[in-house]
């Protein structure tokens, strides 16, 4: 007999880490919506996020200064890359733009090792992974906390970049940035922006993975995660991050549980792929990506 309680347990898991993706992939929208560079650098941020932090706890700094501390030199780290390193290479073929950010992510990486050393950390925030019992549903309450924290800051995002004048100002160079720059918009302060949230969205996502994975220098691949994410929602979509996440969310722990048996175990890992190599046959630009058209 099939379990259907079961089921809504796995999925309900597979849905809560969804939501974690969606968290990682709104770090590449917001980059590559407005300057097309697709910031491979997205998961060193994280890590070097997540290192400062439990660095800072573990010298004994106070768990909100910590906090505090790690946000200012996110900030001002998304500022340093946008100004030092992609400012200077505007105008450059995609290809140039990735390598840059590729590279970048090595420099970040190796100045996290400089600055914290190699050792893992163990990150606590306060929330216990023992599951609740709903109905004979468990869910943990770690992915709940997780889930709630990256829900909000993908809602908030969403509030300030529809109803905000510097939101406003991103959704114009995300259209067109040189009809953007013709009415007086000033590119480099809406660039600044940018990089500033992609920052904060590194910080959380840092402490939520570092929190379940422990910090260590793999947490980086997190970023891997997020790539059939951004195939299957679109690159240039927030919408598309956040259904992208939950789908394949789901789609790794159905997969897992009902497919991986036939397979020996281990399809979680690959599945997702599957799924975003099918859909790039058919449709490239994603589920919610705008598609491309040229005129020749």
């Amino acid at each position: 007999m099939f379990d259907y309680q079961f089921l809504v347990e796995v999925l309900l898991g597979g849905l809560l880490s969804g939501v974690m993706y969606s968290l990682v992939a709104i770090g590449f929208v917001l980059i590559y919506k407005t300057s097309g560079v697709l910031n491979f650098a997205q998961g060193a941020m994280l890590l070097f996020a997540a290192l400062t932090f439990v660095s800072l706890v573990e010298r004994g700094t106070p768990f909100a200064l910590a906090l505090l501390a790690t946000l200012a030199i996110m900030v001002a780290l998304g500022i340093t890359i946008e100004r030092a390193v992609l400012r200077p290479l505007i105008n450059q073929p995609p290809i140039t733009l990735f390598m840059a950010t590729l590279g970048l992510s090595y420099v970040i990486e190796g100045a996290a090792q400089l600055l914290w050393g190699t050792q893992v950390h163990g990150l606590e925030i306060g929330v216990s992974d023992i599951p609740f019992d709903i109905g004979g549903v468990f869910i943990s309450r770690f992915d709940l906390f997780a889930a709630a924290v990256a829900g909000s800051m993908v809602a908030l995002f969403t509030l300030f970049f529809r109803y905000t004048r510097t939101g406003l100002a991103f959704r114009a160079v995300a259209d067109d940035q040189f009809a953007a720059l013709a009415v007086g918009l000033r590119l480099p302060l809406v660039w600044a922006s940018v990089w500033t949230a992609a920052g904060i969205v590194a910080l959380v996502a840092g402490l939520l993975w570092g929190a379940r994975l422990g910090v260590q220098f793999s947490l980086s691949l997190v970023v891997l995660k997020a790539l059939p994410v951004l195939v299957l929602g679109g690159f240039d979509s927030i919408t598309g991050a956040i259904v992208g996440g939950l789908l394949i969310g789901a789609i790794e722990k159905l997969a897992e549980v009902y497919v991986g048996p036939f397979f020996g175990g281990g399809i979680e890992a690959w599945a997702a792929y599957v799924v975003a190599l099918a859909l790039l046959l058919v449709r490239p630009s994603g589920l919610f990506g705008q598609k491309l058209v040229e005129r020749v």
